[in-house]
């Protein structure tokens, strides 16, 4: 691996072999998301606790602080809506001379395993890593399903894992699943675990993450679980408590209670 490549990957990747993204790139899609309607204001609290965000160059630009960012990973497929016929019709809408001059660690794209648009969307995943690897800039993979949320099972998921890895990605982005294990283990990259729409409750959140990660998942990048919490900084640490302090889900859900009841100034400070 080249060194401008191993640094990128270094940065995203901590110490521990463990990472924390923040997705904040849902606007591409889906617009205005509730509470995401402000990125720079939502984001703002959570920075300190992200390994790095994920996000568009638009929101990029008018949302974070260039002096005070975290390691970006630059979102760079869209092309189709919510309101639009299919979500997996979807193109390479932003360049790599363009993530270089970002100074993106990395840029993520979507592959749509199975839809009517399989083929072009595999052939943008390869296109963007023969330019990545040309540049040493990291390519993230996320096994989009789009509307089809009964695809998310352990075969569907390993497939489209797998798919991702042979085409060169660097790291996939995948869901959950039960028997995520099969998921991780036919998959030669890094592995980190999707959010997907919010969750019942904290805990159920908590627990998918910590299996995730006892099943070989190095981090997540979770969104909507974290920022449209009620409290989502305490979600935010409690998150982070299991991916880098390994702690179990019944610690992360005592130490969201006890962040989420302290005063605001304290339960933002870093612990």
């Amino acid at each position: 691996m080249d060194w401008g490549m191993a640094n990128r990957m270094a940065q995203l990747i901590q110490a521990d072999g463990h990472c924390l993204f923040m997705p904040i790139d849902h606007g591409y899609f889906l617009g205005p998301t509730h509470k995401l309607e402000k990125p720079a204001a939502t984001l703002e609290p959570l920075l300190p606790y992200a390994d790095a965000v994920f996000v568009t160059r638009g929101v990029l630009r008018s949302a974070l602080d260039p002096a005070r960012s975290k390691p970006i990973i630059l979102r760079v497929s869209g092309g189709t809506s919510t309101v639009g016929a299919d979500l997996a019709n979807e193109g390479i809408t932003t360049s790599m001379e363009e993530a270089i001059r970002l100074n993106a660690a990395a840029v993520g794209i979507s592959v749509f395993v199975g839809s009517d648009y399989e083929r072009q969307s595999l052939l943008n995943l390869g296109e963007l890593v023969n330019e990545g690897e040309r540049y040493g800039i990291p390519v993230m993979a996320v096994t989009a399903v789009g509307k089809e949320l009964e695809k998310r099972d352990a075969r569907y998921l390993a497939l489209a894992s797998r798919i991702a890895a042979e085409l060169g990605a660097r790291v996939v982005k995948t869901y959950w699943c039960e028997g995520f294990e099969k998921v991780v283990e036919g998959c030669p990259v890094p592995v980190v675990i999707a959010g997907g729409p919010q969750a019942d409750s904290e805990l159920e959140v908590l627990r998918f993450v910590h299996d995730g990660m006892q099943r070989g998942a190095i981090g997540v990048n979770l969104g909507r679980n974290i920022w449209q919490n009620e409290h989502p900084v305490a979600m935010m640490r409690a998150i982070r408590a299991i991916i880098h302090e390994e702690a179990t889900a019944k610690e992360a859900h005592e130490l969201y209670r006890e962040v989420k009841g302290a005063p605001a100034q304290v339960a933002a400070k870093a612990r």
